[in-house]
């Protein structure tokens, strides 16, 4: 006989200490779960207060706000009848947990706190929380005043349990807690367990969904059972977007699964399951059976409720296998930094963007996010979404607007400028305009060497000395003076610009600035400090310019941007020095490596955690069409101009998180910003390996062949 159970996961768009808002979506989705039947609705990690609330975790305010939030719920008829899993911080005998806090028909039945805290790359879940390190032990919470004087309990139990309903059992696991080699669910599943929940706060990077699913699949095709994930989805505050992607498994298939990226603040997703297709998979899987025999038995805290239903009713459909939908990396580059990007532009209470369009890839690749941006708030418009609705009409200052076309809302709320100076170029220029023109940017053409040239004049008045380009017969120094000159006025342009243009246009509010540094140049070091990639937020600063290339081939050909196609085959130049008969400025000869060789050096440096010596070592052996001296010099000089450019790092524009050796000193990535340049130990131990690998080389050349018989 079937023994159907309806459960709800959901995507919420949390906002860090937006209480109010976040408790809105909160309802909403237990609004849509009830409607459609479920009798346990999941939310993601942290919700009632935002996961990124960082060092406000410290501050009572907080707890205060998050049980205030608990109390609206419980003082209400939102629990009756289902299961309400929320997540927030918890303060029990002065230790502060990440919790998850259950509710049932107004009343709190358990309180189940994070045992694995995530402590590497972007989170630091251990400077505010402690992990629960009493393995099935429960323990009594004293609830405040305020929750008992709607529940009547004086207290409730926290600790590592499992919730033993009238016909199933229900255990939680919280995002790190999957990732762990002996995760929870494996024992809670031995135990009984037939759902497990997890509700989680991980953010999107790129290729990384697949990692989360094949975790999920094998969790529940190895163990049997019900799996429901819940995920934020959004940008709460900080650099991280949360890509969402809840989803249902059962057995190890996918029968459910919500949006990767979306601009919609609350998608809940609804599975009707049979909990005897896990029982039976579980019985026939006989030496599962022999260690389930053998398990330690977790505490049970009594929930009365029945999840399937009734024998007398009638079986509710079941919901079928469905494949795990992925989209290649660079559709993600498109929709992820597209949906931060109107998040961030939502929230800021600000009224559009401004960007420095110099023609070239990565200034292309940020114009064509925004574009895409543009045609995803018009596609959810078309929907009808009222939210969206609502922050268009916010962001133009217009009530009664309705955007139906992506480059009229463009239009309105994207600014872009060719910043030109007597280096620039007619190709760069005419193919800005071409880019802007296709987006649906208002497009300025500002020429600065007025600008630049009043640097020089009053140079020349302090000092009696006039500094000239390389070309000309000026030293490197000079040289470089030049340069970072013309790119200071350009930030100082653009910020003038994004606060006077939308005055210019006879509107109220101001402009972002955008960015549009890479994360390879970032690496290098290859830009000014405090030039315009010194913006108010970077949409690419975590992308390699490998991956970018590839979006703007994808971008041009699905997204009716084939402008984006002449940037491609141009030649990556800053157009800060003069062109001559014999020579063009190139970003790649500037820097002294290729872009695929940087997006090498990075990834060993960050993923691989190799210093000089150990790069040079696996690059010596990859890189086996070069001569070890020539792989040497590589590695010296990235490790050189890394350092002597780390402390760019410090003030870096806060940059979508998207790749995996991102060298963002502010959050995610702690190290020095004042290195020996010299790394006089590294260099010498490389070198000495060096001659140590030609003699081998050598030595190995000059064996005779062997004969042969």
């Amino acid at each position: 006989m079937v023994k159907a159970v309806t459960l709800a996961t959901c995507n919420l768009n949390q906002w860090a200490l937006d209480f109010k808002g976040n408790l809105e979506r909160i309802i909403e989705s237990i609004k849509i779960a009830k409607n459609n039947g479920a009798k346990y609705r999941l939310g993601p990690e942290l919700e009632i207060s935002g996961y990124g609330c960082e060092d406000h975790f410290y501050e009572q305010d907080t707890h205060i706000h998050s049980w205030m939030s608990v109390a609206t719920l419980l003082d209400s008829d939102l629990t009756n009848d289902i299961i309400v899993d929320v997540g927030m911080p918890v303060l029990h005998k002065g230790v502060r947990y990440n919790c998850r806090v259950i509710l049932y028909n107004k009343q709190i039945v358990l309180i189940t706190p994070k045992k694995a805290l995530a402590m590497d790359g972007n989170y630091r879940e251990n400077r505010w929380f402690t992990p629960w390190l009493k393995p099935r032990t429960l323990e009594t919470y004293y609830l405040p005043k305020s929750i008992s004087d709607i529940t009547g309990q004086e207290s409730c139990p926290i600790g590592d349990a499992i919730i033993s309903t009238l016909d199933t059992a229900i255990a939680s696991e919280t995002c790190e807690e999957l990732f762990l080699p002996n995760s929870p669910h494996i024992e809670m599943g031995l135990d009984g367990v037939e759902i497990i929940t997890n509700g989680s706060g991980s953010h999107h990077q790129l290729r990384k969904l697949c990692t989360r699913v094949d975790l999920i699949k094998s969790a529940t095709s190895k163990s049997g059972g019900i799996y429901l994930y819940a995920n934020q989805q959004g940008c709460d505050g900080g650099r991280l977007y949360y890509d969402g992607c809840c989803m249902v498994m059962i057995n190890g298939d996918c029968v459910a699964q919500g949006s990767q990226f979306s601009l919609n603040d609350v998608e809940v997703i609804i599975a009707t399951l049979d909990l005897d297709d896990v029982r039976s998979f579980r019985a026939s899987f006989m030496s599962r059976c022999s260690q389930a025999t053998l398990t330690e038995e977790f505490p049970r805290v009594r929930c009365l409720i029945r999840m399937s239903n009734a024998p007398n009713e009638c079986p509710p459909r079941l919901d079928r296998v469905t494949p795990i939908h992925y989209i290649s990396p660079v559709e993600e580059i498109g929709y992820g930094p597209a949906c931060w990007l109107w998040d961030y532009l939502r929230r800021s209470g600000l009224n559009g963007y401004y960007l420095p369009l110099s023609g070239g890839a990565d200034s292309a690749a940020t114009a064509a996010i925004v574009a895409i941006m543009c045609q995803l708030v018009v596609m959810d418009v078309s929907k009808k979404s009222e939210q969206v609705i609502r922050d268009v009409q916010r962001i133009t200052n217009d009530k009664n607007y309705i955007p139906t076309d992506a480059k009229e809302l463009a239009s309105r709320i994207f600014f872009t400028a060719y910043l030109a100076t007597k280096n620039s170029s007619k190709e760069t220029r005419d193919r800005a305009a071409l880019i802007a023109s296709q987006v649906g940017a208002i497009h300025k053409v500002v020429e600065i060497d007025q600008i630049t040239d009043s640097f020089g004049q009053a140079f020349s008045t302090i000092t009696n000395k006039i500094p000239k380009f390389k070309v000309q017969g000026g030293s490197n120094r000079e040289n470089l003076a030049l340069q970072n000159v013309q790119a200071r006025a350009r930030m100082v342009m653009s910020y003038h610009l994004a606060t006077l243009l939308l005055w210019e246009a006879g509107r109220e509010g101001s402009l972002l600035v955008l960015g549009s540094a890479n994360v390879d140049e970032s690496l290098r070091g290859y830009m000014t400090k405090y030039d315009c990639s010194s913006a108010d937020i970077n949409p690419i600063g975590g992308i390699s310019k490998v991956d970018l290339k590839r979006f703007l081939k994808w971008a041009a050909e699905h997204k009716n941007l084939p402008a984006l196609l002449d940037v491609l085959t141009a030649t990556p130049t800053a157009e800060l020095e003069p062109t001559t008969e014999n020579y063009v400025q190139s970003d790649e000869v500037d820097m002294g490596m290729t872009y695929e060789e940087l997006n090498e050096f990075g990834r060993l440096r960050k993923i691989n955690r190799c210093g000089p010596v150990t790069m040079f070592e696996r690059l010596v052996a990859d890189w086996n069409h070069l001569k070890p001296e020539i792989v040497a010099e590589k590695v010296k000089r990235f490790f050189y101009y890394y350092a002597i450019n780390r402390h760019k790092m410090t003030t870096i524009t806060p940059s979508y998180h998207a790749e995996a050796y991102s060298p963002d000193d502010n959050r995610y990535d702690h190290r020095p910003f004042l290195y020996n340049t010299k790394w006089d130990s590294q260099f010498k131990l490389i070198d000495e390996l060096v001659t140590r690998y030609t003699s081998c080389k050598s030595v190995k050349q000059e064996q005779p062949l062997p004969t042969q018989l």
